[in-house]
This record gives structure tokens, sequence and C-alpha cells, in this order.
């Protein structure tokens, strides 16, 4: 399932870097250029923490003002069982409540607790390194070792994939070549024993494989495994490893022509012969949340797993997650998180949780600054750019958030700037019965909060 092709048309919710506050980061990934124009910025501490004093407040309280209702909007049958919250940014009011503290399914939005975990806990300024080794005790065999990129590319020099600037297998063959000399290559080894456990989430559906949405989670594979690596949804296997293989091979050449592919791991006392380095994480994250890439987030789910001293596996994210956003000091309580990229259906974080995730993004706290500038913006670009048309155009340009959709529902989150000045943050859950017209709902519900502005009633 994507958030962009021809049934749903738009994107679905398909060395350690320092923790360095950059202020605003312009990062272009895959054609997209991220301004971030309209948001403020902080240029204080690099660790995003929430405290008493910015926490929200348990209940919306009653002003003479609040008389702006949405009542209408959120009675909407077409949202199914409605979960959503807004708060005032700056004041911390909750400013509207539909059963905002229960956690429930967060479809893709589950990807901001992703970035966050990963930029927290991994840096923005991290790399993946695949290297190529050389077994001393066989001069002929060499050993392809993953480190969890996914980026890693067979397209040709001078050719982009869909991961923009990526590494390529063609590098690695030459620097390979060069090393070996006159040695013929006798074997290849194909190591991905760097992630523990299954390589998929047992609640996913495997269309999200045959469709294109998703590929199976191996410490080792190229272009996403994607059949096609400049397309964004593109068919995937269920070999992503003997594919990586193949096309290493290829890349190799004459010098490989008669050299076996096996899947095995590296011997001891191997000598490194080159490597190549992925792209900064940070451009992970604004693709990933630009056009939310199931893929991107489901390996940066595992290198933070592996980062806080996990094994990298689908049952060590939820746990490690919570150790790299402890920082924060939001309250945890009750959330599950059963993959990075929110395909499964038996994620639970509660509404009110991702929107005071969000206020910390708003105030571009620290490494937070990086997801402020990756978020969609209404009607104009990623995600939300056919979004907010029609009767909703007045909020184009004025929402920035990361939408979500499975089977069973359609979320949105992020940050609105009102019409009337007013910064809030929210999040809205329809779960259950519903359809592709419920994206358009939930846009109502939200050009609502963005007209009402401070005004905004909880009736």
């Amino acid at each position: 399932m994507s958030e962009s092709n021809g049934r749903f048309g738009y994107w679905k919710d398909a060395a350690k870097g320092a923790l360095i506050g950059a202020g605003v980061l312009a990062l272009i990934i895959g054609g997209f250029s991220i301004s971030g124009a309209g948001l403020p910025t902080n240029n204080g501490s690099n660790t995003p923490t929430a405290t008493s004093s910015n926490s929200a407040s348990p209940s919306p309280s009653s002003t003479s003002v609040r008389t702006c209702s949405v009542a209408t909007q959120a009675a909407d049958t077409k949202l199914g069982n409605l979960s959503a919250v807004v708060i005032d940014a700056k004041t911390n009011e909750v400013l509207f409540d539909r059963n905002a503290s229960a956690p429930a399914a967060t479809a893709s939005t589950m990807k901001t607790l992703t970035a966050a975990a990963a930029l927290l806990s991994l840096g923005p300024n991290y790399r993946v390194e695949t290297r190529v080794y050389q077994d001393p005790t066989d001069p002929g065999t060499i050993i392809l070792v993953g480190a969890g990129d996914p980026t890693l590319s067979r397209t040709a020099v001078g050719k982009q994939s869909i991961y923009r600037d990526a590494p390529k297998l063609s590098t690695l063959a030459l620097n390979v070549n060069k090393k070996m000399g006159s040695t013929p290559i006798t074997n290849i080894i194909l190591d991905s024993t760097l992630f523990a456990g299954p390589t998929w989430e047992s609640s996913w559906e495997r269309s999200e494989l045959t469709q294109g949405y998703m590929s199976e989670v191996t410490a080792l594979q190229v272009d996403g495994d994607r059949l096609n690596p400049t397309a964004e949804t593109s068919q995937r296997t269920t070999s992503p490893v003997q594919n990586a293989g193949k096309w290493f091979k290829q890349a190799l050449g004459a010098s490989a022509a008669s050299a076996t592919v096996t899947v095995g791991t590296m011997p001891s006392g191997a000598t490194q012969l080159t490597s190549v380095s992925s792209q900064p994480v940070s451009k992970w994250i604004t693709h990933m949340m630009q056009v939310s890439d199931n893929t991107e987030a489901e390996f940066l789910a595992r290198l933070v797993s592996l980062d806080q001293g996990f094994d990298g596996s689908f049952s060590s994210i939820n746990a490690a997650f919570k150790s790299a956003l402890k920082p924060t000091n939001l309250d945890a309580t009750g959330v599950v998180i059963k993959d990075g990229s929110g395909l499964s259906d038996f994620n639970a974080v509660s509404p009110n949780y991702m929107a005071q995730l969000y206020k910390l993004v708003y105030e571009a706290q620290g490494v937070f600054s990086t997801i402020k500038q990756t978020l969609p913006v209404s009607g104009e670009s990623g995600s939300l750019a056919s979004r907010f048309k029609g009767d909703n155009l007045d909020a184009t340009g004025h929402i920035y958030a990361k939408t979500g959709w499975i089977k069973r529902g359609y979320t949105l989150a992020g940050i609105i700037e009102a019409k009337d000045g007013t910064s809030m943050v929210f999040a809205v859950y329809a779960l259950g019965n519903v359809s592709d017209a419920t994206k358009t709902a939930i846009d109502n519900l939200v050009t609502g909060f963005y007209r009402c502005g401070a005004t905004l009633s909880n009736e």
C-alpha cells in the first residue's frame, strides 16, 4: 500500500553523529526541496525535552472566546472512530479533545517516532558503511557484508535511484577489482546477519511486498529490493539478499564470471578490501517523511535498536525506541511500537503523545529541527501535495504534517499555523470503518482547526 498509487491517489503510509541543533537544514532528496517557511526555529539545547511547564493541560478550559465549532466536521461518519487532539503550541492549552489519551494504531504517523528516535540515538550525520572483505585463507573468496543500508544501488554511474546520491555497487566492484589485481574471484559470500529475527512482521499483509510498498527487512539489500530502482512503488521479492549478490556479481564483471554466490557469514580474520557509505540519515529521514518510505523507516528502526544495545529485531523496537526517546521526558505509558513504518495494526500511540512529540518538533528543539524541515505541506509537497484542495484551499501552505494510512484507518499529525496566527499541534486518527473518502473528511476537520485557531471550541 502506498500513498501515491492509481487506486488511492496519494502516498501511503507506505560512526554516531553528534546531536547538533543545526537550525534550519535545507535538504534535497529525490527531487524535493524543503524550505520550512513559516515555522519558527530554536537554537537552544540539542536534546528535545518536555518539562512540566510544557505538558498539555489535562482538559480544555472553557472560555467565552472559544466559540468556533468544528462539531459538524467531527461528526462526519466517514471518520469512523475518531480520536483527536489540538493543543496551543505556545500556551499548552488543549483546545480540542476526542479520546486523545487512548493509545491507538498510528499508521504512518509512526514514522515521526522513528525519525525522532533515529536523530536522538544515531544523530543526523550517521552514515551506514557497506564493506567488502577477502578471506586470507582463500584469496579468491570475497565477502559482501550488509550493514543496514537499503539505499545501496545497482544503478549505473551517473544515474539516480529513488534514493538520491546513494552509494553504488559499481563503486564497490571497481575498488574490489583494483585490489584483487589478477586474482580471479571464485566465491562471493553474502553476509546479512546484522539484524536478528524474522525479516517480515507477522501482522503485515504480504500484499505490501507484492504491490511494492515494503521490502523484507534484511541487513543486505539493494535499492530497497525494488525491481525498478527508479520507482518509489515497485514490486519487491522474498530474496533480497540473493538479489544483492546477483547484482554485485554482475557489477564485478569478468573477474567474477565463474564465481559462485552463497549466503553465509564472514570468516574470522577476513581483511577489508573496500567500502561505501550511505548518505547521512538526515537525508533518509527527509525522504521517508516526504513520501512515506516504509523500507527506510524499518531500517532506521533496526539501526536504532542496535545503537541502543538491542539485536535489531522486530521484537526489540518497542524497548529500543522508548530508550532512545527517553530524553524527551514524554510519558510513554500505554505506548506499543511493533514496527518503524506504522504498517502494523497493533502499534498503539495516543493522539496526545503524538501531539506532544510534535510540540518538540514545532519548537525545533535540538536535532528535531531536522524533522520540522521534512514535513509535507498542505497542498504543496510530499504526501500532502494533492490534499487540502477545493473547499479547503485556504489551508494550503499552513498545515505541516505526516500522513498515515492502513486498511483500517487514516491518520494525520503535525503543526497548524492557524488563520489567526495561533500555532497549534494536532493529531487526528480516523480508525475502523473507513474508506478513501476519509482523508477528505480529515482535511475538512483540520481545515476547521486552521480557521478557528485560538477560538476553537471543544463542543
